[in-house]
């Protein structure tokens, strides 16, 4: 999976994943620190990426675009440790995978992981 991954991730996730497989990018290394919301869905939809994020705007931003892509992977987790944060991602990624080359917005909770097909009606 190509996943960017935003300025609330840490980067030993993104180094996790790329551990895993993925071809996984820190949102930092590719833009300004400082990069609003808006440029990071655009240069996930060029490259092909999806946003993996603890950022609740993503969500509405996306889903107010009308758009298809891209896939969103949003991180509602109680306990946002770096080790938990991996642990959970090894077990949900692969569920995901073929979803989001249809475009998705998928919320990972602590006990689920709610899917929602893009665009949004």
């Amino acid at each position: 999976m190509r996943i960017l991954a935003d300025a609330n991730i840490s980067h030993y996730t993104v180094q996790h994943l790329n551990a895993l497989g993925h071809d996984a990018v820190y949102a930092p290394d590719l833009l300004s620190p400082k990069a609003d919301d808006r440029s990071i869905v655009s240069i996930a939809a060029t490259e092909n990426r999806v946003i993996l994020t603890q950022d609740l705007d993503f969500t509405n931003l996306i889903a107010l675009s009308g758009a298809a892509q891209p896939s969103l992977i949003s991180l509602r987790l109680s306990d946002s440790r770096v080790a938990n944060v991996n642990h959970v991602l090894e077990s949900v990624l692969p569920d995901l995978e073929e979803r989001v080359a249809g475009g998705i917005i998928a919320t990972v909770e602590d006990t689920r992981v709610r899917i929602r097909q893009l665009p949004l009606n």
